[in-house]
């Protein structure tokens, strides 16, 4: 079993000579202990080309301390990382393997540096005995286990945030510290620095995977490309989160690769489309395969709330029962399947074209042009196409027909949606305010489509309790409640596209 903690911590350069302030005068401290000096040895694992130090994650095998084991690190924000733990083996844990492999592919990982520290320790405590934090003292010795490799050593001081502390208590260490002299480390991690330390001769950092393509960011293409590359960079860091089965994690996973597949359309005149047209398909394989689980949570959390606010006297039969099978039916293994969705082999070849594309792109003439005429006449396009499908709808009367339309036009309304957030960076306020507006369509055209689901799923709730002999009862009204739903949106739909289809919205996009 693996345990997870979050760890927020700063570190500062340090020389043998230097002298530590009295921590026992940082406001909030009450009490130093000493908890002596520990010997650590911890051997980094990475692949030959350094794919999980390019990403910040560091992966290792330590020995000596309280929390001897293997050690994944996965970066969350600046100085705070969520460190996954197993139980010591010879070889790497198969599940902070698997947490890995979005970055390593089939790649072996390897022993790639071994770090020896002497560690002194002293725990800062409040008033009741709870700890603040954890000062150290480490002196490194680093020895690059790759050929040709070299050996450092440094000493470095670090302050680790206690379990459950007030992140604010770092900066009030981090001001005494400062004040007494010392200086933050260059580096963000003792294996980050000791890459660059004991590299082989001549080689002056870390070697890498191949790098992305640079493009003037002024010019469409160097716009689009940017905006891929944060796509294909959400991607890959929300793929340990699904695996953790942590909250929202499947829907952003969704989200880059529906924003990538619309980039796609969007700028095809920039980026070309004989190229991107098969990967978008893969991205689409992916949403949809990750979707199980997530729309069915989506649905059944839907059903249980209009459940929930039914008066008690109109629940005729097990509904609640009855629904709670449903959702274990229809559930059923969601999570082991996405998970496996992650490994298979599809999804790995999937990861490494994105890599291929953002490496050596295939642009067209336009990607040359300035992004400020290139990228607003691409999300008029979009505004467009949206404008079509929403006059279609309106024009339909209410029943199937006009269900699919408005299904249609949210999926334009998203497409447009994604394209003036793409543009922000071009054309700022006016990209951010045109990009809110489709939104409220999207959101209006988005509820209608799931009691357009929800009423489908009724159905199927009714005939189910229908033949195991109880009342339906309960689910017509259910039904009924969707329905009139739908009706209220279709209603506002009119007013909020008249909002969003404003002259002056589209103008401020040209300038």
């Amino acid at each position: 079993m693996a345990d997870t903690k979050r760890e927020i911590e700063r570190k500062y350069e340090a020389t043998p000579e230097t002298r530590l302030p009295d921590p026992g005068r940082v406001p909030g401290v009450s009490a130093v202990v000493d908890k002596g000096v520990v010997e650590l040895d911890a051997v980094y694992y990475d692949t030959a080309d350094l794919r999980l130090a390019a990403a910040s994650i560091t992966l290792r095998r330590r020995t000596g301390g309280s929390d001897a084991g293997w050690h994944l690190k996965l970066p969350v924000a600046p100085g705070v990382r969520d460190e996954i733990t197993a139980p010591l083996s010879d070889t790497v844990p198969r599940n902070l393997a698997s947490l890995a492999r979005a970055r390593t592919r089939d790649a072996e990982l390897v022993p790639v540096v071994r770090l020896r520290s002497s560690r002194d320790i002293r725990h800062l405590l409040d008033g009741d005995g709870t700890l603040l934090a954890e000062l150290s003292r480490d002196t490194v010795r680093a020895e690059r286990l790759t050929e040709g490799g070299r050996t450092a050593a440094w000493d470095e001081i670090e302050v680790e945030l206690g379990d459950g502390s007030d992140p604010s208590f770092l900066d009030a260490a981090d001001k005494k510290l400062r004040k007494a002299g010392l200086k933050p480390a260059a580096s963000p991690s003792k294996l980050a620095r000791a890459l660059v330390d004991t590299a082989p001769q001549g080689e002056h950092a870390p070697k890498q995977p191949a790098p992305r393509a640079e493009l003037d960011p002024g010019t469409a293409g160097g716009q689009v490309l940017a905006y891929l590359g944060e796509q294909a960079d959400a991607l890959l860091a929300y793929d340990p989160a699904v695996r953790r089965d942590l909250p929202d994690s499947v829907h952003q996973m969704r989200v880059a690769t529906r924003r990538m597949r619309s980039a796609f359309k969007t700028f095809r005149k920039v980026i070309d489309r004989s190229v991107t047209d098969p990967i978008g398909e893969e991205l689409k394989w992916l949403a949809a395969e990750l979707g199980v689980a997530r729309d069915q949570e989506v649905l059944t959390e839907r059903l249980k709330s209009r459940i929930d606010a039914m008066p008690r006297t109109l629940l005729l039969g097990p509904v609640r029962g009855r629904l709670r099978l449903w959702s274990v039916a229809h559930g059923s293994g969601a999570r082991r399947k996405a998970v496996a969705v992650l490994d298979n082999k599809r999804y790995l070849a999937l990861l490494d074209s994105l890599d291929t594309l953002l490496a050596d792109p295939p642009l067209l003439k336009a990607a040359r042009g300035a992004a400020a005429r290139v990228i607003p006449a691409a999300v008029l396009k979009d505004y467009d196409r949206l404008a079509g499908r929403i006059d279609h709808a309106l024009e339909l009367p209410a029943g199937e027909a006009r269900d699919l339309a408005m299904h249609d036009a949210r999926k334009a309304a998203k497409r447009a949606r994604y394209a003036g957030e793409a543009a922000r960076p071009t054309l700022g306020k006016a990209a951010k305010k045109f990009a809110k507006r489709m939104k409220a369509v999207q959101t209006v055209l988005g509820d209608h489509q799931d009691s357009v689901v929800a009423r489908e799923a009724l159905r199927n709730l009714a005939i189910q309790a229908h033949a195991a002999g109880e009342s339906a009862f309960a689910w017509g009204l259910l039904y009924g409640q969707e329905e009139a739903a739908a009706a209220q949106r279709e209603a506002e739909l009119p007013g909020v596209w008249e909002e969003a289809s404003a002259p002056k919205l589209r103008a401020d996009l040209t300038g």
